[in-house]
């Protein structure tokens, strides 16, 4: 089933108003955060107010993620346990870097009796992470897996690397490009990291382009003012999705059911267009189904 993964919000798990308003918010899904919007003295704190907005309920069609922190701290296992105890769509975990990262929270869900539907989601914002994509990507296939995709994170590993975030992100375009072909190889879905500079709308406009053209299946946020136009972007326009159908229709004619190619309006559309239609009239129904 497609799901619609166009915006995902992080919320600081430690502020209950922000908790609260996520349920009114456009958003596709929500990052509930444990991690890097916590300070060290609010983290258990912040965990115990997540697990109660969470099963209080009231966030809707929303994707609802918790971001545990990092395995190189002593909070990550007590935030598994709780995310693997609550009824969310998955935990999304920093800095991962090996296989053995996502093994080891694999196992910990195990231990706690999480539901199997619940999925993992890793972030890439390592130098080794990024060398690695395709063999922690490849772990989806591994018996016992809950690995749904990555989220790229741009400022960890311009941290990390020195790599400097310019604007168009030329810098990072090869590093992006061999994440996202990672995803795909293995069947992952792929969401582009966070634009810190919320006040510029015009920029952040372009990022969102940007990342829907270069593959990426929708854009983490940190502010709801970018919620609306990140929408709007990552959603198939309408004429796009009226291409979709007729190249569907037209291929559904008993005359081109052995056909490998076909001419619509002049020019040639093989079945690979067909595939790609599939998916585009896919995310839109998902769309108009969720009411957004």
């Amino acid at each position: 089933m497609i799901r619609p993964r166009r915006s995902l919000l992080f919320m600081p798990g430690s502020n209950a108003r922000a908790l609260e308003k996520g349920r009114n918010l456009p958003a596709d899904g929500l990052i509930l955060d444990l991690e890097d919007s916590v300070a060290p003295d609010a983290k258990a704190a912040a965990r115990e107010q997540i697990a109660k907005a969470v099963a209080a309920d009231g966030y809707g069609k929303r994707e609802l993620l918790i971001r545990i922190n990092s395995l190189d701290t002593p909070w990550w296992s007590d935030d598994v346990a709780m995310a693997g105890r609550t009824a969310t769509d998955g935990i999304l975990v920093p800095k991962v870097s090996t296989v053995e990262d996502l093994r080891m929270v694999t196992s910990r869900l195990a231990e706690v009796g999480a539901d199997p539907a619940l999925k993992v989601w890793a972030m890439i914002e390592t130098a080794r992470a990024v060398l690695d994509a395709d063999r922690l990507a490849a772990t989806v296939h591994e018996e016992g897996s809950r690995l749904a995709g990555f989220v790229f994170g741009p400022n960890d590993i311009s941290r990390e690397t020195r790599i400097r975030m310019l604007p168009g992100r030329a810098t990072m375009l090869p590093m992006i490009s061999h994440c996202i072909l990672a995803t795909r190889a293995h069947g992952l879905e792929i969401l582009d990291g966070p634009y810190s500079d919320f006040a510029n709308a015009d920029g952040f406009s372009q990022e969102c382009i940007q990342a829907r053209d270069l593959g990426f299946d929708g854009k983490t946020l940190i502010h709801p003012g970018q919620i609306d136009a990140c929408n709007a972007i990552f959603t198939p326009p309408a004429a796009e999705v009226a291409e979709a159908r007729k190249i569907i229709a037209a291929f559904e004619l008993p005359e081109n059911a052995s056909r490998g190619a076909i001419q619509i309006d002049g020019r040639m559309v093989e079945r690979l267009h067909a595939e790609m239609a599939r998916r585009t009239i896919a995310i839109a129904d998902a769309i108009a189904a969720a009411g957004k």
